[in-house]
Protein backbone atom coordinates (compact mmCIF):
# COMPACT_ATOMS: atom_id res chain seq x y z
CA UNK A 1 0.00 0.00 0.00
CA UNK A 2 1.64 3.74 -0.89
CA UNK A 3 2.54 5.48 2.19
CA UNK A 4 1.63 9.10 -0.03
CA UNK A 5 -1.25 9.92 -1.84
CA UNK A 6 -1.21 13.21 -3.63
CA UNK A 7 -2.99 15.54 -2.10
CA UNK A 8 -3.96 13.58 0.87
CA UNK A 9 -2.23 13.72 4.94
CA UNK A 10 1.02 11.40 4.74
CA UNK A 11 3.05 9.25 6.59
CA UNK A 12 6.89 8.54 6.04
CA UNK A 13 8.08 5.16 7.39
CA UNK A 14 11.10 5.45 10.00
CA UNK A 15 14.70 4.44 8.47
CA UNK A 16 16.49 1.76 10.09
CA UNK A 17 16.01 1.36 14.02
CA UNK A 18 14.53 4.63 14.67
CA UNK A 19 11.43 4.64 16.13
CA UNK A 20 8.56 6.21 14.41
CA UNK A 21 6.68 9.51 15.54
CA UNK A 22 7.79 12.04 18.14
CA UNK A 23 8.72 11.86 21.63
CA UNK A 24 7.09 14.90 23.23
CA UNK A 25 4.40 17.00 21.13
CA UNK A 26 1.94 19.64 22.28
CA UNK A 27 -1.10 18.60 23.84
CA UNK A 28 -3.89 19.08 21.63
CA UNK A 29 -7.10 20.47 22.06
CA UNK A 30 -10.02 18.60 23.23
CA UNK A 31 -13.68 19.05 21.31
CA UNK A 32 -14.36 20.49 24.76
CA UNK A 33 -11.36 23.12 24.68
CA UNK A 34 -12.21 23.54 21.11
CA UNK A 35 -15.83 24.74 22.22
CA UNK A 36 -14.86 27.00 24.69
CA UNK A 37 -12.37 28.81 22.25
CA UNK A 38 -14.93 29.22 19.81
CA UNK A 39 -17.34 31.36 22.25
CA UNK A 40 -14.60 34.04 22.64
CA UNK A 41 -15.37 34.83 26.02
CA UNK A 42 -12.66 34.66 28.97
CA UNK A 43 -11.40 31.21 29.57
CA UNK A 44 -9.61 30.82 33.29
CA UNK A 45 -6.80 28.31 34.06
CA UNK A 46 -5.21 28.35 37.46
CA UNK A 47 -5.46 26.84 40.91
CA UNK A 48 -7.76 29.57 42.89
CA UNK A 49 -10.38 32.30 41.68
CA UNK A 50 -10.41 34.45 44.74
CA UNK A 51 -13.74 36.06 44.59
CA UNK A 52 -16.16 35.13 41.76
CA UNK A 53 -17.87 38.02 41.68
CA UNK A 54 -14.81 39.82 40.07
CA UNK A 55 -13.81 38.11 37.47
CA UNK A 56 -13.52 39.41 33.68
CA UNK A 57 -16.55 38.70 31.58
CA UNK A 58 -16.77 38.62 28.12
CA UNK A 59 -19.93 39.35 25.59
CA UNK A 60 -21.59 35.84 24.94
CA UNK A 61 -23.69 35.88 21.93
CA UNK A 62 -24.82 32.28 22.25
CA UNK A 63 -25.93 32.79 25.92
CA UNK A 64 -27.56 35.93 25.90
CA UNK A 65 -25.56 37.66 28.50
CA UNK A 66 -21.71 37.94 29.38
CA UNK A 67 -19.61 35.37 30.74
CA UNK A 68 -16.57 33.17 30.94
CA UNK A 69 -15.60 29.82 31.19
CA UNK A 70 -13.70 28.12 34.54
CA UNK A 71 -11.31 25.53 33.79
CA UNK A 72 -9.16 25.25 37.37
CA UNK A 73 -6.08 22.88 36.80
CA UNK A 74 -6.94 18.91 37.82
CA UNK A 75 -10.60 19.63 36.73
CA UNK A 76 -9.31 19.77 33.04
CA UNK A 77 -11.85 16.95 30.75
CA UNK A 78 -13.65 15.53 34.26
CA UNK A 79 -16.46 18.62 34.93
CA UNK A 80 -16.64 21.82 33.96
CA UNK A 81 -17.46 25.14 34.84
CA UNK A 82 -18.81 28.69 33.80
CA UNK A 83 -19.75 32.10 35.03
CA UNK A 84 -22.76 33.91 33.26
CA UNK A 85 -24.36 37.58 33.79
CA UNK A 86 -27.76 37.58 32.85
CA UNK A 87 -28.62 41.24 31.78
CA UNK A 88 -30.98 43.43 34.36
CA UNK A 89 -34.08 42.99 33.60
CA UNK A 90 -33.44 40.73 30.55
CA UNK A 91 -32.91 37.10 30.21
CA UNK A 92 -30.48 34.41 28.34
CA UNK A 93 -31.67 32.40 25.38
CA UNK A 94 -33.54 29.51 25.60
CA UNK A 95 -31.27 26.14 25.33
CA UNK A 96 -31.38 22.33 26.24
CA UNK A 97 -28.69 19.69 25.74
CA UNK A 98 -26.94 16.39 26.70
CA UNK A 99 -24.85 17.41 29.58
CA UNK A 100 -25.93 18.23 33.70
CA UNK A 101 -26.38 21.70 35.01
CA UNK A 102 -25.85 23.04 38.32
CA UNK A 103 -26.44 26.60 38.88
CA UNK A 104 -25.30 28.46 42.01
CA UNK A 105 -26.72 32.52 42.15
CA UNK A 106 -23.92 34.66 43.20
CA UNK A 107 -26.29 37.95 42.60
CA UNK A 108 -29.64 38.50 41.93
CA UNK A 109 -32.95 37.10 41.95
CA UNK A 110 -35.08 35.75 38.92
CA UNK A 111 -37.19 32.90 37.86
CA UNK A 112 -36.40 29.67 35.39
CA UNK A 113 -38.23 28.41 32.80
CA UNK A 114 -38.19 24.70 31.77
CA UNK A 115 -39.95 22.47 29.48
CA UNK A 116 -40.08 19.25 27.58
CA UNK A 117 -40.74 19.83 23.95
CA UNK A 118 -41.82 23.26 21.67
CA UNK A 119 -45.12 24.15 22.41
CA UNK A 120 -45.67 22.94 25.65
CA UNK A 121 -46.32 25.25 28.85
CA UNK A 122 -43.09 26.08 31.01
CA UNK A 123 -42.62 24.95 34.65
CA UNK A 124 -41.66 28.45 36.16
CA UNK A 125 -39.40 28.47 39.82
CA UNK A 126 -37.96 31.29 41.40
CA UNK A 127 -34.48 32.21 42.29
CA UNK A 128 -32.13 34.37 44.41
CA UNK A 129 -29.10 34.83 46.11
CA UNK A 130 -27.95 31.63 47.65
CA UNK A 131 -29.94 29.41 45.43
CA UNK A 132 -28.70 26.35 43.99
CA UNK A 133 -30.66 24.34 41.43
CA UNK A 134 -30.25 22.30 38.63
CA UNK A 135 -31.39 21.94 34.83
CA UNK A 136 -32.59 18.06 34.22
CA UNK A 137 -30.65 16.70 31.55
CA UNK A 138 -32.02 17.56 28.03
CA UNK A 139 -34.66 19.97 28.82
CA UNK A 140 -35.30 23.45 27.62
CA UNK A 141 -34.57 26.02 29.64
CA UNK A 142 -34.63 30.09 30.19
CA UNK A 143 -33.04 32.12 32.69
CA UNK A 144 -35.17 35.83 33.31
CA UNK A 145 -33.71 37.80 35.66
CA UNK A 146 -36.40 39.61 37.78
CA UNK A 147 -34.49 42.64 38.65
CA UNK A 148 -33.20 45.73 37.03
CA UNK A 149 -29.28 44.89 38.24
CA UNK A 150 -27.18 41.93 36.21
CA UNK A 151 -27.32 38.58 37.57
CA UNK A 152 -24.68 36.22 38.29
CA UNK A 153 -24.81 32.70 38.38
CA UNK A 154 -22.17 29.72 38.71
CA UNK A 155 -22.58 26.72 36.69
CA UNK A 156 -21.11 23.48 37.02
CA UNK A 157 -21.58 21.16 34.12
CA UNK A 158 -20.76 17.63 32.75
CA UNK A 159 -20.41 19.36 29.64
CA UNK A 160 -16.20 18.04 28.90
CA UNK A 161 -17.12 14.57 29.67
CA UNK A 162 -20.00 14.89 26.85
CA UNK A 163 -18.13 17.07 24.17
CA UNK A 164 -15.32 14.76 24.43
CA UNK A 165 -17.39 12.05 24.28
CA UNK A 166 -19.61 12.79 21.44
CA UNK A 167 -17.39 15.17 19.57
CA UNK A 168 -21.09 16.06 17.80
CA UNK A 169 -21.92 19.48 18.54
CA UNK A 170 -25.67 19.17 16.52
CA UNK A 171 -26.15 15.97 18.94
CA UNK A 172 -25.64 17.68 22.03
CA UNK A 173 -27.63 20.62 21.22
CA UNK A 174 -30.32 19.70 19.45
CA UNK A 175 -31.43 16.16 20.33
CA UNK A 176 -34.76 15.44 21.10
CA UNK A 177 -34.46 12.46 23.90
CA UNK A 178 -36.19 13.27 26.78
CA UNK A 179 -35.24 11.63 29.86
CA UNK A 180 -38.53 10.77 31.93
CA UNK A 181 -36.99 9.82 35.33
CA UNK A 182 -35.26 13.16 35.38
CA UNK A 183 -37.97 15.44 34.69
CA UNK A 184 -41.35 15.21 35.19
CA UNK A 185 -43.75 16.85 32.93
CA UNK A 186 -46.53 16.77 34.82
CA UNK A 187 -44.81 19.77 37.13
CA UNK A 188 -43.41 19.36 40.62
CA UNK A 189 -40.12 19.64 39.53
CA UNK A 190 -39.05 21.81 41.91
CA UNK A 191 -41.14 22.08 45.14
CA UNK A 192 -38.42 22.50 47.85
CA UNK A 193 -37.86 19.02 49.14
CA UNK A 194 -36.83 18.59 53.16
CA UNK A 195 -36.80 14.67 53.84
CA UNK A 196 -33.28 12.95 54.49
CA UNK A 197 -32.35 9.64 53.61
CA UNK A 198 -28.55 8.20 53.36
CA UNK A 199 -26.60 7.96 50.12
CA UNK A 200 -26.37 5.03 48.86
CA UNK A 201 -22.37 4.16 49.34
CA UNK A 202 -21.44 6.07 52.86
CA UNK A 203 -25.17 6.20 54.80
CA UNK A 204 -24.48 10.36 54.82
CA UNK A 205 -27.55 12.74 54.88
CA UNK A 206 -28.78 13.27 51.62
CA UNK A 207 -31.96 15.11 50.11
CA UNK A 208 -33.11 14.54 46.97
CA UNK A 209 -34.70 17.80 45.35
CA UNK A 210 -33.89 20.36 42.11
CA UNK A 211 -33.68 23.44 44.67
CA UNK A 212 -32.48 24.78 48.25
CA UNK A 213 -33.39 28.52 48.15
CA UNK A 214 -31.09 29.40 49.92
CA UNK A 215 -27.89 27.21 50.52
CA UNK A 216 -26.23 29.87 52.42
CA UNK A 217 -28.16 29.02 55.26
CA UNK A 218 -30.30 25.49 54.64
CA UNK A 219 -29.84 23.58 57.70
CA UNK A 220 -26.59 20.66 57.67
CA UNK A 221 -26.73 17.51 59.76
CA UNK A 222 -23.79 16.59 61.94
CA UNK A 223 -21.50 14.02 60.25
CA UNK A 224 -17.94 14.63 62.95
CA UNK A 225 -16.18 13.02 59.70
CA UNK A 226 -13.64 15.97 59.45
CA UNK A 227 -13.29 17.39 62.97
CA UNK A 228 -15.58 17.29 65.49
CA UNK A 229 -18.73 19.66 65.21
CA UNK A 230 -18.64 19.27 60.99
CA UNK A 231 -22.03 19.28 59.66
CA UNK A 232 -23.03 17.93 55.86
CA UNK A 233 -25.39 17.49 53.47
CA UNK A 234 -25.81 15.62 50.05
CA UNK A 235 -28.08 17.26 47.60
CA UNK A 236 -29.40 14.91 45.31
CA UNK A 237 -30.25 16.92 42.30
CA UNK A 238 -32.44 15.43 39.11
CA UNK A 239 -31.02 12.26 38.87
CA UNK A 240 -27.81 13.80 38.51
CA UNK A 241 -24.27 11.98 38.02
CA UNK A 242 -22.34 15.10 39.14
CA UNK A 243 -21.29 15.02 42.77
CA UNK A 244 -21.60 17.91 45.38
CA UNK A 245 -21.78 18.18 49.12
CA UNK A 246 -22.31 21.12 51.31
CA UNK A 247 -20.07 21.15 54.32
CA UNK A 248 -19.66 23.49 57.26
CA UNK A 249 -16.78 23.82 59.98
CA UNK A 250 -17.56 25.16 63.45
CA UNK A 251 -15.31 28.24 64.59
CA UNK A 252 -12.76 27.83 65.72
CA UNK A 253 -11.78 24.21 64.45
CA UNK A 254 -9.98 22.85 61.67
CA UNK A 255 -9.99 19.30 59.63
CA UNK A 256 -7.67 16.28 59.33
CA UNK A 257 -5.60 16.60 56.43
CA UNK A 258 -6.69 14.04 53.88
CA UNK A 259 -6.68 13.94 49.89
CA UNK A 260 -10.06 14.85 48.52
CA UNK A 261 -9.53 12.72 45.40
CA UNK A 262 -8.76 14.14 41.43
CA UNK A 263 -11.31 16.71 40.44
CA UNK A 264 -12.25 18.16 43.90
CA UNK A 265 -13.08 22.03 44.18
CA UNK A 266 -14.29 24.08 46.88
CA UNK A 267 -16.55 27.16 46.86
CA UNK A 268 -16.10 29.46 49.71
CA UNK A 269 -20.35 30.11 50.67
CA UNK A 270 -19.88 31.46 54.24
CA UNK A 271 -17.60 32.27 57.24
CA UNK A 272 -13.30 33.02 56.41
CA UNK A 273 -10.56 30.85 57.36
CA UNK A 274 -7.74 28.86 54.73
CA UNK A 275 -7.10 26.08 53.49
CA UNK A 276 -3.33 23.82 53.09
CA UNK A 277 -3.02 21.77 50.38
CA UNK A 278 0.68 19.69 49.30
CA UNK A 279 1.30 16.92 47.08
CA UNK A 280 1.42 13.78 48.97
CA UNK A 281 4.89 12.27 48.07
CA UNK A 282 6.81 15.36 50.31
CA UNK A 283 4.81 13.39 53.45
CA UNK A 284 2.41 14.50 56.07
CA UNK A 285 4.95 16.56 58.12
CA UNK A 286 6.20 19.16 55.40
CA UNK A 287 7.14 21.86 57.80
CA UNK A 288 9.46 19.44 60.24
CA UNK A 289 10.64 17.84 56.98
CA UNK A 290 12.27 20.90 55.33
CA UNK A 291 9.33 21.18 52.32
CA UNK A 292 7.12 24.06 53.68
CA UNK A 293 8.35 25.92 50.80
CA UNK A 294 5.56 23.15 48.74
CA UNK A 295 2.70 23.90 50.70
CA UNK A 296 0.09 26.11 49.17
CA UNK A 297 -1.71 28.45 51.25
CA UNK A 298 -5.27 29.71 50.05
CA UNK A 299 -7.03 31.99 51.88
CA UNK A 300 -11.17 31.23 52.10
CA UNK A 301 -13.02 34.25 51.09
CA UNK A 302 -16.76 34.71 50.49
CA UNK A 303 -17.08 33.23 46.64
CA UNK A 304 -13.80 32.32 46.35
CA UNK A 305 -13.24 28.75 44.29
CA UNK A 306 -10.41 26.38 44.95
CA UNK A 307 -8.92 23.43 43.54
CA UNK A 308 -7.52 20.76 45.83
CA UNK A 309 -5.90 18.50 43.65
CA UNK A 310 -4.41 20.73 41.35
CA UNK A 311 -1.92 18.25 39.51
CA UNK A 312 -4.13 14.89 39.00
CA UNK A 313 -1.06 12.80 38.38
CA UNK A 314 -0.11 13.50 42.19
CA UNK A 315 -2.42 13.00 44.88
CA UNK A 316 -2.86 16.01 47.47
CA UNK A 317 -3.14 16.60 51.08
CA UNK A 318 -5.82 18.98 51.76
CA UNK A 319 -6.73 20.56 54.63
CA UNK A 320 -9.65 23.18 55.47
CA UNK A 321 -9.55 25.82 58.76
CA UNK A 322 -11.91 28.12 60.43
CA UNK A 323 -9.97 30.52 61.68
CA UNK A 324 -13.40 32.63 62.16
CA UNK A 325 -15.84 33.41 64.60
CA UNK A 326 -18.65 32.20 62.19
CA UNK A 327 -19.11 28.38 60.45
CA UNK A 328 -17.23 28.11 57.56
CA UNK A 329 -19.50 26.66 55.09
CA UNK A 330 -17.89 25.10 51.73
CA UNK A 331 -19.38 24.15 48.76
CA UNK A 332 -18.08 21.42 47.21
CA UNK A 333 -18.16 19.98 43.56
CA UNK A 334 -16.64 16.76 41.65
CA UNK A 335 -18.20 16.36 39.17
CA UNK A 336 -19.97 12.65 37.10
CA UNK A 337 -18.21 9.93 38.61
CA UNK A 338 -14.77 11.48 40.07
CA UNK A 339 -15.91 11.31 44.22
CA UNK A 340 -14.58 8.17 45.86
CA UNK A 341 -17.59 6.81 45.89
CA UNK A 342 -18.82 6.41 42.55
CA UNK A 343 -15.46 5.16 40.86
CA UNK A 344 -16.08 1.90 39.00
CA UNK A 345 -14.87 -1.34 39.62
CA UNK A 346 -15.50 -5.30 40.66
CA UNK A 347 -19.96 -4.88 42.05
CA UNK A 348 -20.04 -5.79 45.39
CA UNK A 349 -16.53 -6.07 46.78
CA UNK A 350 -15.43 -3.37 49.77
CA UNK A 351 -14.59 0.08 49.41
CA UNK A 352 -12.77 1.52 52.34
CA UNK A 353 -13.46 5.56 52.60
CA UNK A 354 -9.76 6.26 52.39
CA UNK A 355 -10.54 10.39 53.27
CA UNK A 356 -10.92 9.28 56.75
CA UNK A 357 -9.15 6.49 57.08
CA UNK A 358 -6.16 7.25 59.09
CA UNK A 359 -2.73 7.42 56.37
CA UNK A 360 -0.96 4.16 59.07
CA UNK A 361 -3.26 2.13 58.08
CA UNK A 362 -3.80 0.16 54.83
CA UNK A 363 -5.48 2.69 51.67
CA UNK A 364 -5.52 5.40 54.54
CA UNK A 365 -5.06 9.27 53.11
CA UNK A 366 -6.10 11.14 56.64
CA UNK A 367 -3.66 12.21 58.90
CA UNK A 368 -4.77 12.23 62.42
CA UNK A 369 -4.44 15.24 64.33
CA UNK A 370 -1.37 13.30 66.72
CA UNK A 371 0.14 12.69 63.45
CA UNK A 372 0.38 16.04 61.59
CA UNK A 373 3.03 18.51 61.87
CA UNK A 374 3.01 21.01 65.04
CA UNK A 375 3.45 23.89 63.08
CA UNK A 376 -0.22 23.21 61.41
CA UNK A 377 -1.85 23.63 65.44
CA UNK A 378 0.26 26.35 66.50
CA UNK A 379 -0.22 28.22 62.93
CA UNK A 380 -3.76 28.29 63.44
CA UNK A 381 -4.08 29.31 66.85
CA UNK A 382 -1.93 32.61 65.86
CA UNK A 383 -4.45 32.69 63.13
CA UNK A 384 -7.18 32.87 65.08
CA UNK A 385 -6.01 35.00 67.18
CA UNK A 386 -5.59 37.60 64.14
CA UNK A 387 -9.22 37.53 63.96
CA UNK A 388 -10.48 38.21 67.67
CA UNK A 389 -11.33 34.20 67.60
CA UNK A 390 -10.30 30.97 70.04
CA UNK A 391 -9.59 27.32 68.49
CA UNK A 392 -11.30 24.96 69.91
CA UNK A 393 -9.25 22.43 69.17
CA UNK A 394 -8.98 20.60 72.64
CA UNK A 395 -5.81 18.44 73.08
CA UNK A 396 -7.19 15.39 73.65
CA UNK A 397 -8.13 15.34 69.73
CA UNK A 398 -4.00 15.22 69.47
CA UNK A 399 -4.25 11.98 71.28
CA UNK A 400 -2.46 8.92 69.57
CA UNK A 401 -4.99 6.20 69.06
CA UNK A 402 -7.99 8.61 68.96
CA UNK A 403 -10.50 7.66 66.40
CA UNK A 404 -11.94 9.42 63.22
CA UNK A 405 -15.49 8.71 64.32
CA UNK A 406 -15.73 11.72 66.84
CA UNK A 407 -19.30 10.92 67.42
CA UNK A 408 -18.32 7.35 69.26
CA UNK A 409 -16.59 9.15 71.73
CA UNK A 410 -13.06 9.44 70.73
Amino acid sequence: MPHDITGEPHWHEPNGNTYAGTAAWNRRATPYDRFMAAQDVPIIRDIVIPDLQNVALGNWPDMGGRGAFIQLFGTEGLWGSYLVEVPGAGALNAERHLYEEIFLVLEGRGTTEIWATDGDPPEIFEWERGSLFSIPLNSFHRIVNSSSNPALLLAGTSAPNIFNLLNDQHVIFKSDVSFPKRFNTQGNNFETKDGLEEDEARGLAMRRTNIIPDVFATELYLDNRRTPGYRRLEPKMAENIFYQYIGEYPAGHYSRAYYPGEAAVFISIGGVGYCNSWPEDIGPTPWKTGSQDEVLRIEYGFASMISACPMPRLRWFHQHFNSGRDPLRLLAWYGPNNHRAQKAGVPGEMIADEGVLEVDKPGGTSIPYWMEDPAVRLTFESECAKNKSNSFMEDHYFREGTTWNFSSGG
